[in-house]
């Protein structure tokens, strides 16, 4: 008897399209690959990638509309990102020819230590509330990459969502319907006025103001990052904070100061796939294409027991280590060379056995929400893949009088186990899911690409790669065609592993298949959401273009010029 189930669930509200088109011979593709030659924007929002393009027209570069679009992100799309959230980048700058990497994220407040969650009888952090609060790193971001990269002037490039936010928009389906599900967050004081005016959030297609955010962003745009960390803005949270128990204070907020990384690679089949270094999670990704490196994925093809069975095994292998070593380097020696080896994935390889899931792996011995991505690119050949988030959809709820912002939960990620690599410490940066990625070939620039969504992103990147460069799909076909989530425990902080955790399938699996994975021990679940949000940038350099796709599953636009 196999200790495994199979759970159905027939109803898949964003499918992607499984007739295969007569005319291109794609299996899975919902729409066309968008094609320009001037400049190219992804967004998860239709009125940011226009924002992005608006940008691009006006003479500015791929870094100014980055900023641009991720500042309007935060008014219309709320619910997955905004100033009181963290930030990272990767840019391909097409002056010095080089890949450039951005860690935004902000750290914990100094007052704040373990020992108070101890004293108070917390075995985690909650989510919501003043206790998981950290720097908000979004803002010192935009500057950052402005002051480095940038052309125009910031009140030219934040001047459209400033705006917006005045004269209001409408609301999108998604947005809607998240937000509607967060009422619960007005006993935060704050809130409610920011978010449900007339005592609701928001329908689909009702216009919605925030004239609070637009203030904030003007103050920001004429006094530039210090308006937010050492200015009135900062003092306001810190009051608002104080009034909530809370912890994050001005000095936090004064003293923060994003950092300026080198990203890490691995070759998959003649692609080097660039992600950022911890705290975040990308280099699981790399562990994971270092694993399926070792087998003929094409052969076994698109869908098959075999690819998925690898692709689960290989995920659970790279989550163990995870789950141990990825955290703030400043406080830990994570050994992300020899994570990332080819070495370490053949040993690693070694124990996944081709006809039987796995309860449990040990991690490695060494020598360890919601969001948007977007991404833009310009004429010159600059690209910016970038990553930004509240974390748990609408934050942590603390939402500072008159700013217009909620302030993140990313706190909530700490362990408060002794001795663990993300064990709480005050001045901490947590883990980090959010992870931009990018890929190069030869050297040169290829793609820009993420896939939001907690644990799924390193997944995702996978599954972008291994949908291209094995199975043949074009840049939105790969992201169209049904995905494969693994999971376990909810928290990234401990193993993911348990009893050998759930494999989730999107509609589009053959049932022959998924009756052969559970006879090798997986448990299977059909799910209708959590397959994360993708948007791509493509350079063919030698036709001159841009190629964009952009997920099926949300609300997001892909377009160029």
């Amino acid at each position: 008897m196999f200790r495994a189930a199979v759970i159905c669930i027939a109803v898949q509200v964003f499918l992607p399209a499984l007739g295969q088109d007569r005319i291109t011979g794609r299996t899975f593709a919902t729409r066309s690959e968008v094609i320009a030659a001037h400049g190219m924007a992804a967004t998860s929002q239709p009125l940011a990638t226009q924002v992005c393009l608006d940008i691009l027209k006006q003479g500015g570069n791929a870094i100014d509309a980055a900023i641009a679009g991720n500042a309007m992100l935060g008014l219309v799309e709320p619910t997955g990102n905004g100033m009181g959230g963290d930030l990272f980048a990767i840019i391909w700058d097409a002056e010095t020819e080089q890949l450039y990497g951005l860690n935004a994220s902000g750290r914990s407040p100094k007052s704040l230590t373990l020992a108070y969650f101890k004293e108070h009888g917390y075995t985690s952090i909650p989510g919501y509330g003043p206790l998981p609060v950290s720097v908000p790193g979004c803002v010192d971001g935009w500057f950052e990459m402005h002051q480095r990269f940038g052309s125009l002037d910031m009140t030219e490039i934040l001047e459209p969502a400033i705006k917006y936010a005045r004269e209001g928009f409408p609301v999108s389906e998604l947005v809607a319907y998240y937000m509607a599900g967060s009422t619960w967050l007005k006993q935060y004081p704050g809130f409610e006025e920011t978010y449900m005016s007339g005592g609701k959030t928001p329908d689909k297609g009702e216009i919605f103001k925030n004239p609070y955010l637009a203030n904030t962003l003007e103050k920001i745009a004429e006094d530039g990052r210090d308006a937010f960390y050492k200015g009135d803005i900062a003092r306001t949270i810190a009051r608002y904070m104080k009034d909530q128990d809370g912890f994050l204070s001005y000095e936090d907020l004064a003293e923060h100061h994003s950092e300026w990384v080198e990203p890490v690679s691995t070759n998959y089949r003649g692609y080097d796939l660039w992600e950022l270094p911890p705290n975040g999670q990308g280099i699981a990704a790399l562990q994971i294409l270092n694993i399926l490196e070792g087998y003929d994925i094409a052969a076994m093809g698109f869908g098959s027991k075999e690819y998925i069975h690898a692709f689960v095994e290989a995920k659970k292998l790279a989550y163990e280590d995870r789950a141990k070593y990825y955290a703030d380097p400043a406080f830990n020696d994570i050994p992300v060379e020899h994570l990332v080896s080819e070495e370490y994935a053949a040993e690693r390889r070694a124990l996944i056995n081709p006809d039987r899931a796995a309860r449990t792996y040990p991690a490695g011995e060494l020598e360890q929400g919601n969001t948007i991505y977007m991404t833009v690119a310009d004429r010159h050949g600059n690209m910016v893949s970038l990553i930004q988030s509240n974390y748990r959809g609408m934050g942590s709820g603390m939402t500072p009088y008159g700013l217009g912002f909620i302030l993140q939960d990313r706190g909530e990620l700490f362990s408060l186990e002794e001795g663990h690599f993300n064990c709480f410490a005050p001045g901490k940066r947590p883990f980090h899911t959010i992870i931009p990625a990018f890929i190069t070939r030869d050297g040169r620039p290829y793609m820009s690409f993420g896939v939001m969504g907690g644990s799924m992103q390193p997944q995702g990147h996978v599954q972008i790669m291994v949908n291209m460069i094995d199975f043949g799909m074009n840049l939105q076909e790969a992201g169209d065609a049904p995905r494969i989530r693994h999971g376990g425990s909810s928290q990234p902080t401990g193993s993911e592993m348990l009893d050998g955790g759930t494999v989730y399938l999107e509609a589009g699996i053959d049932y022959g298949v998924i009756r052969e994975l559970v006879k090798m021990g997986h448990r299977v679940q059909f799910d209708v959401g959590g397959y994360g949000g993708y948007q791509a940038v493509l350079l063919d350099e030698e036709k001159g273009v841009y190629y964009g796709a952009s997920e099926s599953r949300k609300d997001g636009q892909a377009a160029g010029y």
